[in-house]
């Protein structure tokens, strides 16, 4: 072993923080994110969106935690669960507070919730929400069907009745 080798295994690496910063205030990670205390703490986090069933909530003191139960699976209703999710971390960054958005492996579920939020409380297009997610985790990849989801809720911020300050009709049919 030569002396280049050695520090590919030792623990002298510095360890990458196992979420990253999208926006101000708002944080991507997987679920080990969630058992950061000490990093949690330090980015000023008192949100964890928690977009799984079955994943363990936040362990730091002081840090709430608003769960959305879906399955990383494209027939699994996400829509139904942004605007309220939003909502939720909206006012935790307006109290002073950072949101971390997370699901299992931090590429499908929580990449979707963190597009929807830029979407929906920073007036980006789809397009330029998820490349901003992409640029912070470069593995976000929403499932196809949050991907289409994502597309529904953009149209509805899009129509003329949806002034920013009230929430999308994200209903069916022409009168939605």
């Amino acid at each position: 072993m030569g002396p280049g080798e050695a520090g590919h295994r030792g623990a002298a690496a510095p360890v990458p923080p196992p979420f990253a910063r999208v926006a101000p205030s708002l944080f991507l990670g997987n679920a080990r994110a969630a058992g950061a205390g000490e990093q949690l703490a330090r980015a000023g986090v008192t949100l964890c969106v928690n977009v799984s069933r079955q994943q363990p909530g936040p362990s730091a003191p002081g840090v709430a935690e608003l769960r959305v139960p879906v399955f990383d699976d494209p027939a699994e209703d996400l829509l139904a669960h942004l605007e309220p999710t939003c909502a939720a971390m909206e006012a935790a960054v307006r109290a002073g507070g950072a949101c971390l958005v997370y699901c299992k492996n931090g590429r499908s579920r929580s990449a979707a919730v963190c597009t929807a939020y830029l979407m929906r409380h920073r007036g980006l297009s789809l397009t330029q929400a998820f490349q901003m997610v992409k640029s912070a985790r470069p593995v976000a990849e929403p499932n196809p069907g949050f991907w289409c989801q994502l597309e529904k809720y953009e149209a509805a911020l899009q129509a003329p009745s949806c002034p920013r300050g009230e929430p999308p009709a994200l209903g069916v049919g022409p009168e939605a």
